[in-house]
């Protein structure tokens, strides 16, 4: 008897629980929206990559068309013919009263044609228009997702880890720790945002490294707050006191234990924050703190497009909102999805 207990003992495999990691990504796999959102921001990723290597939009510099270019759908501007200004005649009146240059007008036309070797064709349209100076704007929009989205989620990325880290110590914690980090977190929201950043600006100087470490720098104070909050509620639950007795060291308990009890937490501040500095980012590039001139963001374009607006071109202005509209919302509803996918409620509800 005790044989056959031994062998079926021997052959039974032991049960063991699904993680938490595993039991969110088959949460998350059942979304559909949030595969779709995933799925569009895979493609954002990729496409960033492409631009980085030079694979896409790599001559956006390019002028293509003809200044301000209209879209291909709806076709080549009309060619209004321009009415000549009176100029004053009369036997007293002397043409270099009116205009002193004109004399030279024929000698500069004329050094001109010799010194035109060939002229370039433009195209009257391109398929999402071109800006002031020719270049296609559907290139800009692709090549301008390069640095707003390295700007927008690496600045988000550093702004989550330096407040959740600092959120954790302060919560877990306590006593001195908390006191000190309670007093930096302090210090950085008395003082208006825009001028931290325009301390930092000054320090670090102007390009896209240098906006990713003043966004990131400046913008933890809020995930801080909420991260700080929620390890102060879970330090003193069952379920840690119980990781503690079996002899988990702080680290486990931090990160094993209680962060992904709280992420979910950490992933919606996560998309407010890069949904936050990617309009940061046009804020800076329109001030002149941004990117370089030699660079292209959808910030910058949204800068020029201020005063083609006024000219009645509106398709730079389009392009960089549509871009900008796809990737946010796509960004907001995949986290959306992950937070549901980790929330303890939900996990307790199974």
């Amino acid at each position: 008897m005790s044989a056959v207990l031994s062998s079926s003992a021997g052959t039974t495999p032991a049960s063991r629980s699904e993680g938490v990691w595993a039991a969110a990504w088959r949460r998350f796999r059942g979304d559909r929206v949030g595969m779709v959102s995933l799925a569009i921001v895979a493609a954002f990723a990729l496409l960033m990559l492409s631009t980085a290597l030079g694979l896409v939009a790599g001559d956006w510099q390019a002028e293509r068309g003809v200044p301000n270019a209209p879209p291909t759908f709806i076709g080549p501007a009309d060619k209004q013919a321009v009415e000549a200004i009176p100029v004053p005649s009369g036997p007293n009146v002397d043409i270099s009263d009116v205009d002193p240059l004109a004399p030279r007008y024929a000698e500069w036309a004329e050094r001109a044609a010799k010194l035109r070797t060939a002229e370039l064709e433009r195209q009257e349209t391109l398929p999402f228009g071109g800006d002031r100076l020719g270049r296609d704007v559907l290139a800009k929009a692709i090549k301008g997702t390069e640095i707003s989205l390295f700007v927008g989620v690496a600045a988000a990325l550093l702004a989550t880890l330096i407040g959740t880290v600092l959120g954790a110590l302060a919560g877990f914690f306590g006593g001195k720790v908390g006191d000190f980090l309670e007093w930096l977190y302090n210090v950085f929201t008395s003082v208006p945002d825009i001028l931290l950043i325009f301390a930092f600006a000054a320090v670090v100087g102007r390009g896209v490294e240098s906006v990713v470490l003043i966004l990131g720098l400046t913008g933890w104070t809020g995930i801080y707050r909420l991260v700080r909050a929620e390890f102060l509620k879970h330090s003193v639950r069952d379920y840690v006191r119980a990781a503690e007795a079996i002899g988990a060291g702080p680290g486990a308990r931090i990160f094993r234990h209680i962060l992904p009890n709280v992420s979910h937490v950490v992933l919606v501040q996560l998309s407010i924050l890069v949904v936050g500095f990617i309009k940061a980012e046009v804020i800076l590039s329109y001030l002149g703190l941004g990117v370089r001139v030699d660079q292209v963001s959808w910030g910058t374009m949204l800068a020029e497009a201020q005063t083609e607006l006024i000219l009645g071109h509106w398709w730079q202005l389009a392009a960089a909102t549509l871009f900008m509209a796809v990737f946010v919302t796509a960004f907001s509803l995949m986290t959306d999805a992950l937070r549901d996918a980790l929330d303890p409620k939900l996990r307790g509800a199974e």
